[in-house]
């Protein structure tokens, strides 16, 4: 099993057409507004002397952020382009990447074999899976985790779904890194409030902590306003 055609063509496009200038690709912010901040949360949670597996690292920005705060980092992405980016920027060597579907059971169960109890890092994946995979990820996080790991998920709302549509109205289609994700057919924000958490418990995840936030992206609306979009993140044990 694993996920469509269409959507790991979608994935391996806008990673093959992607420089690997900082912040180019859209959701690419700086960790001072993404992982650390996160950590401040999450930390208190989970011991740092255990793994961390960031799931769909991108080019692994926040991945090799972690590894500054955790034991070791392991960053995971869909897209083979996009580990590429992943390793040429991970130039000190302090992380690790590497290929995987999160839908692909054995894979997963594979992979934490390899690591044991792990932490998870997720951001943003569930909300622009297709939507008969979101059950397998929420799983993947789940299967991950051991009886040790915790995990922190942060997932979009729909108030940033509603934050997309007015960017995109603005004169010329919206900004061009927006313009990017939905010229190659990625569909942000699609699912629903009640949703995630909803995948989550379904998984065997039990809700340690919540809360609102938003996730700072690299591109701005017209006004000169920085895209900010609203998220609720989660921190998470096996149930």
């Amino acid at each position: 099993m694993g996920v469509s055609q269409r959507y790991q063509d979608s994935w391996e496009g806008y990673w093959r057409e992607t420089s690997d200038a900082p912040g180019e690709a859209i959701w690419d912010s700086d960790p001072s507004l993404t992982a650390a901040p996160h950590c401040e949360i999450f930390l208190p949670h989970a011991d740092p002397e255990l793994p961390v597996v960031d799931l769909g690292c991108g080019n692994g920005t926040q991945t090799r952020y972690l590894a500054t705060r955790f034991a070791r980092a392991v960053g995971v992405d869909l897209s083979h382009a996009a580990i590429e980016h992943a390793r040429r920027a991970d130039t000190a060597k302090v992380a690790e990447f590497e290929q995987l579907s999160l839908v692909d059971h054995e894979s997963v169960r594979a992979l934490a074999g390899r690591v044991g109890d792990t932490h998870v890092y997720m951001r943003a994946v569930i909300h622009q899976s297709e939507p008969q995979d979101r059950p397998a990820v929420a799983a993947a996080v789940a299967a991950l985790l051991g009886e040790r790991g915790r995990a922190f998920v942060v997932e979009l709302t729909s108030g940033s779904k509603t934050l997309f549509q007015r960017a995109a109205e603005e004169p010329g289609g919206g900004p061009a890194k927006l313009r990017r994700v939905f010229d190659h057919g990625l569909k942000p924000a699609a699912a629903t409030d009640d949703e995630v958490p909803r995948l989550l418990g379904d998984a065997g995840l039990r809700i340690i902590d919540s809360g609102d936030t938003t996730l700072p992206q690299t591109e701005y609306l017209a006004d000169g306003t920085r895209i900010d979009l609203p998220a609720r993140w989660f921190v998470l044990a096996s149930a």
